[in-house]
This record gives structure tokens, sequence and C-alpha cells, in this order.
């Protein structure tokens, strides 16, 4: 595969990355030369950050990497096509692709269940999510249960800043309890939608 990195006067070439099985686009990066050669002996897809002005792998610091499964170059050798699993959301914003059609604004609690289901797989020594996870059903009703308790408690004081976070912390462990039993936040809005409709 020959490639043309000398048609910008910077040496990079755009770098569409697609997902191997689904074959969403997911982001754009830009490589030289070594951020080629690199991608090529790790197997993770390596890019020259513009902003960094270095060589960066996708996921050094979030561990959400690109793995590698094929490259091709366009017609004019001057773009490449990278297909790769990515092992965790691509996006900075936790979404899949960069181009995700999810409002994160308007249907957050459906994003954040994302990010749990994504968190959930992730090594339980960097991950909250997945340490609760780790310590199984029990642990995660249990921390419901404390949640619960600790809203009731703040919600009979004057302080509401201290009840919303209590009420914060009690939907998003609902939430993790939510996926640990296999149902999702849709699930128990179905039924309180057919409840209204009686």
């Amino acid at each position: 595969m020959k490639v043309d990195f000398q048609k910008y006067a910077d040496g990079l070439v755009p770098a569409i990355i697609q997902d191997h099985t689904t074959q969403k686009v997911l982001m754009l990066g830009f490589m030289n030369e070594e951020a080629l050669r690199r991608t090529e002996e790790t197997g993770k897809v390596t890019f020259f950050s513009r902003t960094k002005n270095r060589l960066w792998t996708k996921g050094e610091e979030s561990g959400h990497f690109l793995e590698l499964k094929s490259m091709a170059v366009d017609c004019d050798q001057d773009t490449l096509l990278i297909k790769a699993n990515p092992l965790g959301p691509t996006c900075h914003t936790g979404a899949d692709t960069c181009w995700s059609e999810r409002n994160h604004a308007e249907d957050f609690l459906f994003y954040l269940e994302d990010i749990i289901d994504l968190r959930k797989q992730a090594s339980p020594d960097s991950s909250y999510v997945a340490k609760l996870f780790s310590k199984g059903l029990n642990k995660i009703a249990q921390k419901v249960g404390e949640e619960a308790v600790e809203t009731v408690i703040e919600a009979k004081d004057d302080n509401d800043a201290l009840f919303l976070n209590e009420s914060a912390d009690l939907l998003f462990h609902y939430l993790i309890l939510l996926n640990a039993k296999g149902f999702k936040l849709q699930d128990v809005i179905d039924i309180l939608k057919d409840r209204h409709a009686k």
C-alpha cells in the first residue's frame, strides 16, 4: 500500500475510521508515516495529533482502543480508510461515533445508560461502575437502598443542593440496577405510559 504523504504540506493524510462489524463511520483523524507504521506494528490505530503535536494512540488514556482490522488507500493515494474494532465508545462525548444521532442534551438519561453499559466492561480498577458490577447484584441493590435512604433524609432537611445531589446518586444507581437486571429505562417508561393510558 503506497500513501502519498507529500501531497499536503504538513505531511499528514486524513484517516477515516469505520467499524469493522457495523460499517458505521466512527471518526476522522490524521496520520503521518510514523503513525501509520505504529498502527501496523501494534494493531492499535494511532494518529498524529495536531493539537498535541505528537503521535496519539486512540484509547491511550481511556482504554477505548481501536483494534486494526484492515487498511486501504483511495485512488489518489492521499486518504486512508481504516476498519477497526472499537473497544468502547469512539467519541470523547461517550458516543459510539463522532456523528452520533442521539441528542445528549435531550436524551441524557438514555445516553447515561449507554455509558453505564460500556463502563461495566472496563476494568474494576479503572471504573466505579465496573467495580460495582464486579461485586454482584446484591451489592448493586444494596447501594440503591442506601441512596434511597439518604435521599429521604435530605428531603426532610432544608438543603436543596444536598437533596438534589442525593437524588442524582439515587437515579444513577437505579440505572445501574436496571442494567444489572437486564432492563432499560424505556421498559419502565413503557409501564408508566400503559398505566397512564388506562
